[in-house]
């Protein structure tokens, strides 16, 4: 496994001014809620470490992970908010409901920054059990709550260099 050796939330990424002025909308799944909680607030801290206002900082929940593309989308409607971030967590159980689950989650979130022109990020948690999860939500794998915002926030800067 590629993470095996590795925490992966540290950064190069510093405060912008920009982002003082920039919201981002957190789409978050409340099952798995000890999971998903510490990626919400892993991507909370962050944005709020690299100088995005609390303020402008808006928190959907919704019940289960493929709820999260259309209130990605609904959050990415909102002429306010800049970028989008999804954050859940689907444990592989006995059937294949975790393949649906994961596939159709993954592709709505993609569908959702297509179509919208703006970032929306990936940072639904897909493990084999809970061990894994808490691993990646604080764990000694870092936090991926952390790096979803991370991603967001490059994705916002990278798009302001483009069209701007």
């Amino acid at each position: 496994m590629a993470t095996q050796l590795k925490n992966l939330s540290s950064t190069s990424l510093n405060p912008d001014k920009v982002f003082k002025k920039m919201s981002v909308g957190i789409a978050v799944a409340t099952w798995n809620p000890g999971i998903t909680n510490a990626l919400k607030e892993g991507a909370v801290q962050f944005l709020l470490s690299m100088g995005v206002s609390h303020k402008r900082i808006f928190i959907a929940e919704v019940p289960g992970s493929y709820e999260l593309p259309q209130a990605a989308l609904w959050l990415a409607a909102q002429k306010n908010i800049d970028a989008v971030i999804t954050l859940g967590c689907v444990i592989q159980g006995e059937t294949r409901h975790f393949d649906f689950i994961c596939d159709a989650c993954a592709n709505g979130v993609m569908q959702v920054g297509l179509n919208t022109n703006k970032p929306c990020v990936f940072g639904v948690l897909t493990t084999n059990n809970l061990a894994q999860a808490k691993a990646r939500a604080g764990g000694k794998h870092g936090n991926k709550g952390v790096e979803a915002a991370e991603s967001a926030l490059k994705m916002f800067l990278l798009k302001q260099q483009l069209f701007q």
